[in-house]
């Protein structure tokens, strides 16, 4: 049985990296999920590590890998190259594991040219105001690059109507439920239960 790809979109400071990390540590569903590394060549924030938060790589680096088809998806945000690796999705699907990715509204088009049946999942602040606090408390952006984050942010939600789920981040637990029990209808939709239920079926005729 083919795991499941979840696209997770949202603008910059919307909470997207604390949500995912907040259902992978969920004992239920968190061992079977993986989250997918992407590659960025920007700089590393202060306590991200390489290999945990994206793989940091240089310019040519990273177009390598875009010149052998090494990535599904790849674009320039915010003046940063950012892909996500073919061998860090692929083999695993393929092994029947979930896989999540924090990909942004560009970058979901890619994968979903590739992989149709992918699940596609906006994450969006309470509010305008919401997302410049969050962005000014990184003490990462200064005002300059959080006026671009937030100029971009109006122009990613406006694509909402491309995904399949919407969830709003005003309060992260209630939030991180809605993720879960997208993840959990997948498990138990019927093209991830056929076999079962075949099987099942195939007890009451013999």
């Amino acid at each position: 049985m083919r795991g499941d790809l979840f696209i997770v979109s949202s603008p910059s400071g919307a909470g997207k990296t604390t949500l995912i990390h907040t259902v992978m540590a969920d004992p239920v569903i968190g061992p079977d999920l993986h989250f997918s590394v992407s590659h960025t060549t920007r700089a590393p924030r202060l306590n991200e590590q390489h290999g945990r938060e994206y793989y940091f790589v240089t310019v040519d680096e990273f177009q390598r890998l875009v010149d052998a088809d090494g990535f599904l998806e790849h674009a320039t945000v915010h003046r940063h190259l950012y892909g996500t690796s073919r061998q860090e999705v692929e083999p695993r699907l393929e092994a029947g594991v979930d896989v999540i990715v924090d990909i942004d509204v560009q970058g979901s088009r890619q994968v979903r040219s590739r992989i149709p049946e992918a699940v596609k999942i906006m994450i969006f602040p309470p509010s305008l105001e919401a997302l410049e606090a969050r962005l000014l408390a990184r003490n990462s952006e200064d005002p300059e690059s959080a006026r671009v984050r937030l100029a971009a942010a109006r122009r990613e939600m406006a694509e909402f109507g491309e995904y399949d789920y919407a969830i709003i981040n005003d309060r992260l637990e209630a939030a991180a439920d809605e993720l879960r029990s997208i993840i959990v209808a997948r498990h138990v939709s019927r093209h991830r239960q056929r076999e079962r239920l075949e099987a099942i079926l195939r007890g009451f005729s013999a």
